[in-house]
């Protein structure tokens, strides 16, 4: 979901006809300095970024200390960037198939043995980081990421391809969760919720992608519905996610919460007849997408502000 939208931004921020002398140079310092600002772009950074931003203020907001919160975010940064380098550094040839000039591995400007060390180091250091909370916790991030990882390869073309969205998203709250002293078994409600945030963006983040999947032979469970059986699953699944985080908790929900899954609800129609009817699939297409993009949003910010559990 957030990786498609940054990822766009993205392509055209990053075009080849936009680089010149000023923003790469000449000299010797450019030279060294460009093969580690395409490794960087090769990691994904925005989504990257956006997931241990979210990991961070999950932490600090379940009562996390200052070097707790720093743990959650190193483990879960070190764990974006080796699914980020393994997902370009496996898909190179296939990037450069569909004339993808934002992935720097499939364009040349870093290497795929480069990247794919990276790739090792980052997800070695995952559960080295993550066991300074507790090894509990450390297992459950170190799952998360070999679910990941299976995404990359085999899972990415398969019907399976939504369970390591599913099973990695709801590890997150898990690990963060049980980092906290004292706290033996997360919520299964905020565990359930986030891994229906995950298997949601998953239908979401393939959308923009379905032509060029289709010419390199993915077939992931979102191929196989097809463009209007993922925009339902994505709306479906992040509606739940949200009647989860709002529902699920201990005690009767709040009249704030109540009204979130109502706002929830009603966006993608509202949205919908918002539209002007001039192109019946673009019309579809958009709302659905801005859909996705709001019920996502408000998901997060729920997760974020579940409150202390422990």
């Amino acid at each position: 979901m957030t990786s498609s939208v940054l990822r766009r931004v993205a392509r055209v921020l990053t075009r080849p006809d936009r680089a010149g002398p000023a923003a790469g140079g000449t000299g010797p310092v450019a030279a060294r300095t460009r093969p580690v600002v395409a490794l960087l772009r090769a990691s994904h950074p925005e989504p990257a970024a956006a997931v241990t931003t979210v990991a961070g203020l999950l932490a600090w907001g379940v009562g996390h200390r200052p070097a707790g919160v720093v743990a959650v975010v190193l483990t879960v940064a070190a764990s974006q960037l080796a699914v980020g380098w393994t997902n370009d550094a496996l898909d190179a040839k296939r990037d450069a198939v569909v004339g993808r000039p934002d992935k720097p591995v499939a364009t040349g400007l870093v290497g795929r043995r480069t990247t794919a060390l990276a790739a090792a180091a980052a997800a070695l250091a995952t559960p080295a980081v993550a066991l300074t909370t507790n090894p509990a916790a450390a297992a459950v991030a170190t799952a998360g990421l070999l679910s990941a990882l299976l995404y990359d390869w085999p899972l990415k073309s398969s019907p399976l391809s939504v369970l390591p969205y599913s099973v990695s998203f709801g590890s997150l709250p898990a690990f963060i969760v049980l980092a906290l002293p004292g706290v033996e078994v997360p919520p299964v409600w905020l565990v359930t919720a986030a891994a229906l945030l995950g298997a949601g963006a998953h239908f979401a983040n393939v959308l923009p992608d379905l032509d060029d999947d289709a010419r390199t032979g993915v077939r992931g469970l979102p191929h196989r519905l097809g463009a209007d059986g993922s925009r339902t699953a994505a709306i479906g699944l992040l509606l739940a996610a949200t009647a989860t985080l709002v529902l699920g908790p201990p005690g009767p929900p709040s009249p704030v919460g109540l009204a979130t899954v109502t706002v929830a609800v009603l966006t993608p129609p509202l949205l919908w007849c918002g539209e002007r009817v001039t192109n019946r699939a673009r019309t579809r297409s958009v709302a659905a997408f801005r859909a996705v993009l709001i019920i996502a949003l408000i998901d997060v910010i729920l997760l974020v502000t579940s409150g202390p559990l422990a």
